[in-house]
């Protein structure tokens, strides 16, 4: 793949010059408008300094402004690094400062003062409010560029390092380029091309992950419609889906099970969606069913931030046939099962999920020791437990990495651990995910301290360090040590089966 996504977008601005590009909220913008928009902010940002290869962090709410960001520093030659706008000020300050050293930062107005105190830490950065994006909406294209990148951007070119939380306590940074994106955009567009046709997509994950960036990009680069939502509703979502005929949905299932509980839903008009993909947790036949009645099949999908997002999904056959399953790949793309000492595993034998193709990352930021443990002789490691069938069909089996999925959003028990342990009074801890009627899971700690230790206390702590939505919802404090396995670890197996109804035997800490 030779090209880059500026030479895809170049090619939109013209043959679908007037047809919306981006809607959100309360404003909109066609793909030539948002050329002129993206080039116009482009040469500002080189003339307040910009340099190629320069990290622009951007904290914010899903909008039209961050859209556009996005695009201007693509042009710019400069790398986008997306912060999580539900970060505290010491996880910001970690992602700006110390893991991408960012030379901008953008915010929205209500992260103003998250952003000036994140800003503190990082020497010679510029801060500005995602209004400056929206001044220049009007400022006409610099002429000199003639439509074409001046700093001879290319398809190894960085384009977005998107954070990710795994198995350590700190999260790590995936750096997608020019061809990474290309390659799995085309990728997907072979093994569905009926998709993406006129799409007409609604995207509520935030644009802060792969889930809400990748497929804002994507369907971008497909010619598509992007409807941005700053926020999921259900009731919302359902409504925009009628009136705007949707083709696409994705999300995790409980985003779909929340729409389906809806009143809305059982007279929903819902035949505009031809495709559907829900992944994060298994696809119930239940829901797989209340969907079907309305004419939608919803495909299991497989992946992670550092295979693009999206490895495999399912077909309709399969969809119907076998709704655990999550695919066997795309033209490109190959999913396989490795053993402990990384041979490739015959059918049916459950081992490591490892994925080789297009879109798989380039690398982990500045963290090469990282990169080479999880990316082996062009393999993607995952992480994760999984089986493929005779004909190469994968099904997920486990979480080897110890990741909670809630509301759409990873959370590393490992970091949550790390901030509980700081706590006087803690002696050891475990974070295991607990069922969750709205969010699908939340995180649950188990913590083992002195007679003394309160809740309140470790609630108090976590509320400082960790965003919102890591903060444990149920808490079990004990003075007895946690079980542990032969070799040592915590014995999280035992603990999830102990625990495995604690959303209806315990009381919420908050």
């Amino acid at each position: 793949m030779s090209a880059t996504l500026i030479d895809t977008f170049k090619w939109w601005a013209i043959e679908r010059a007037n047809v919306p590009a981006i809607v959100a909220s309360s404003d909109s913008v066609t793909y030539a408008e948002l050329d002129r928009w993206a080039e116009a902010l482009a040469a500002w940002l080189e003339q307040q300094g910009l340099q190629r290869g320069d990290r622009v962090a951007v904290i914010g709410a899903n909008s039209l402004e961050w859209a556009v960001l996005a695009q201007g520093v693509m042009l710019a030659g400069g790398i986008l690094a997306p912060v999580n706008p539900r970060f505290t000020v010491s996880e910001a300050s970690y992602m700006v400062a110390e893991r991408y050293q960012a030379r901008f930062v953008f915010h929205d107005a209500e992260r103003a003062t998250l952003a000036a105190e994140v800003a503190k830490d990082v020497p010679g950065v510029t801060v500005h409010g995602l209004d400056a994006v929206r001044a220049l909406r009007g400022e006409a294209a610099n002429p000199a560029r003639g439509g074409a990148p001046l700093r001879g951007i290319g398809p190894d070119d960085d384009v977005v390092i998107i954070s990710t939380s795994g198995s350590t306590g700190r999260p790590k940074g995936v750096v997608y380029t020019h061809r990474t994106l290309c390659g799995y955009m085309s990728d997907t567009c072979m093994a569905r091309p009926a998709a993406i046709d006129r799409a007409r997509v609604l995207v509520f994950a935030p644009l802060c992950t792969s889930a809400g960036y990748v497929q804002l990009t994507q369907y971008l680069a497909y010619g598509g419609t992007v409807y941005l939502e700053e926020a999921f509703d259900p009731k919302a979502a359902i409504q925009k889906i009628i009136r705007e005929k949707m083709t696409t949905v994705m999300g995790t299932p409980i985003f779909f099970e929340r729409m389906a509980a809806c009143e809305e839903f059982r007279d929903a008009d819902l035949t505009s969606v031809r495709y559907s993909l829900v992944g994060g947790a298994p696809v119930s036949r239940q829901l797989l069913q209340a969907w079907l009645d309305k004419g939608v099949v919803l495909r299991q999908l497989y992946g992670q931030t550092e295979a693009g997002g999206q490895a495999t999904f399912n077909s309709d056959e399969g969809s119907l046939a076998s709704p655990e399953k999550c695919g066997r790949g795309s033209p490109y793309t190959r999913i396989a099962i490795i053993d402990e000492q990384g041979r490739f595993c015959p059918p049916d034998t459950p081992g490591e999920i490892v994925i080789r193709g297009p879109g798989v990352m380039a690398r982990y930021w500045n963290d090469p020791e990282a990169t080479a443990k999880v990316v082996v002789d062009g393999w993607l490691r995952t992480g994760d437990l999984g089986k493929v069938d005779a004909e190469g069909s994968l099904t997920m089996l486990d979480r080897i990495k110890d990741i909670i999925i809630s509301g759409g959003l990873n959370i590393s028990a490992a970091e949550v651990e790390r901030v509980i342990a700081e706590v006087p009074g803690v002696r050891e801890v475990a974070v295991i995910a607990a069922s969750d009627a709205k969010f699908g899971e939340t995180p649950l700690a188990i913590i083992s301290g002195d007679a003394s230790l309160q809740v309140e206390q470790v609630v108090a702590h976590c509320n400082e360090h960790l965003s919102g939505f890591k903060v444990p919802r149920y808490m079990v404090i004990g003075t007895d040590p946690l079980p542990r396995l032969a070799t040592g670890k915590l014995a999280k197996p035992a603990l999830r089966a102990q625990y495995a109804n604690a959303h209806q035997t315990l009381e919420r800490v908050r």
